[in-house]
């Protein structure tokens, strides 16, 4: 039986939006309230969340939300995914020197904007890819969807040699801003921004000199087959058949679980032996011996260098920070992704990765964990090895240009200025 095909990253790329997309904290308010779709006590609640979510004053909205009056319609999500899509897609060829042409493999995912021709035959079409790509298009999968795609490309990428592989990931807000009163939807007004990245793999062995990162494994939770974990992340119409995503009061729970089953079945493939006996013995002393004690959390510090956490929202952040033991230095990625561009959705983690880079974190041989949560609901990990130090002088990222502003103190609660004048 032959060995399976090594997956190396070759480069990827996040892409930042035009300074004229910025939204601050008061910008969202007053254009929330223009809209005149809220009510005052909503209003304030947004006021509330927002002021507590992490988000900085320099996050993304497309151009069709920030409008007054807001103008979301088919041409103008087109619009908004034309121009992440495109521009992650041409920063990735740029840095990579690869042709169009070249692409055998093509994932696209995106949760809720899904049109006819779909987003993965808008790239086929932009950069005339060959007839006979492997085109994929993944929506409805929330924000671990693009760890999904990783996985999804590594499988086909085993099986068709020589070849490479293009995934982007996105999500897109122009259609899915909600505008109704249900307080359930309205928290993914507050922490949802635009973002996308395109990330290029190769099982080809002559990219492994110039490739950043080799994939070492993925590994996929679905807990939907449990109803309370299918309905917390649930996208449908309220009272007033306004469309909107609404996240249930179980969600922190439900991620917690699912934690739990990824990692694991993560656990025996990347801790130290010491770490696996220590877990053992505790599971035996609680489901065989009955005993009362604590479950044994692992330290997944001995596996990883850096954590890549999807920045779901700070509260998710708070909990796996707790239930994993980290330190401020191994979450800084997360959050400061969170306060500089939001969530992002399944684009988050590049970000995040970016950071590391644009910080000269990066050492060769260092180990990466990306992990992402998202309705079904799902818990995906994606575990990465890095083939060269990262210089981040050569590097090009949304980062770059200001990375010696990072880090920055984030307030429990950062206060929103009135808009009112005097």
């Amino acid at each position: 039986m032959s060995r399976p095909r090594k997956v190396y990253l070759v480069n990827f790329a996040c892409y930042k939006p035009e300074a004229d997309r910025i939204c601050t904290r008061e910008i969202f308010m007053e254009r929330s309230g223009l809209t005149g779709s809220f009510t005052g006590e909503n209003l304030a609640f947004q006021k509330k969340i927002l002021e507590r979510s992490g988000l900085g004053q320099k996050t993304y909205l497309p151009d069709a939300v920030m409008r007054v009056p807001p103008n979301p319609c088919m041409a103008e999500a087109r619009k908004e995914a034309e121009t992440v899509m495109f521009g992650a897609i041409d920063e990735l060829l740029d840095k990579t020197g690869v042709k169009a042409k070249d692409i055998g493999i093509l994932v696209v995912n995106c949760s809720l904007f899904n049109p006819t021709p779909s987003l993965s035959a808008m790239v086929v079409n932009r950069y005339k890819l060959r007839g006979n790509i492997l085109s994929y298009n993944l929506g409805g999968m929330g924000c671990s969807a693009g760890l999904i795609s990783i996985d999804l490309a590594k499988q086909l990428l085993r099986v068709h040699p020589n070849s490479y592989a293009l995934v982007v990931s996105m999500e897109n807000i122009t259609l899915n801003w909600y505008f109704g009163n249900d307080r359930s939807m309205l928290v993914s007004n507050c922490l949802f921004r635009m973002g996308g990245a395109a990330i290029l793999l190769s099982n080809r062995s002559s990219d492994r000199h110039r490739s950043k990162y080799q994939l070492i494994h993925t590994v996929r939770t679905h807990k939907g087959a449990d109803d309370k974990c299918y309905n917390c992340v649930f996208q449908r119409e309220d009272d007033t058949k306004r469309i909107g995503i609404s996240l249930s009061k179980d969600l922190m729970a439900v991620a917690g679980e699912a934690l739990k089953t990824n990692i694991t079945t993560l656990g025996p493939l990347v801790l130290p032996m010491s770490e696996q006996l220590l877990f053992f013995v505790t599971l035996v002393a609680r489901k065989v011996l009955k005993m009362k004690t604590k479950p044994y959390i692992p330290d997944f510090k001995l596996a990883f260098e850096h954590f890549c956490i999807h920045v779901g929202g700070r509260a998710v952040l708070d909990e796996l920070e707790k239930n994993l033991d980290l330190t401020d230095w191994h979450m800084e990625p997360s959050r400061m992704t969170l306060y500089r561009f939001g969530n992002t959705s399944s684009s988050s983690l590049w970000y995040e990765l970016a950071y590391s880079e644009a910080k000269g974190r990066i050492r060769r041989g260092d180990r990466t964990w990306q992990i992402a949560f998202g309705s079904g609901f799902k818990c995906n990990s994606a575990v990465w090895k890095a083939l060269k130090t990262i210089n981040p002088a050569k590097e090009k990222s949304p980062w770059i240009d200001e990375i010696d502003e990072f880090p920055v103190h984030v307030p429990g609660v950062a206060n929103i200025a009135s808009s009112s004048k005097s």
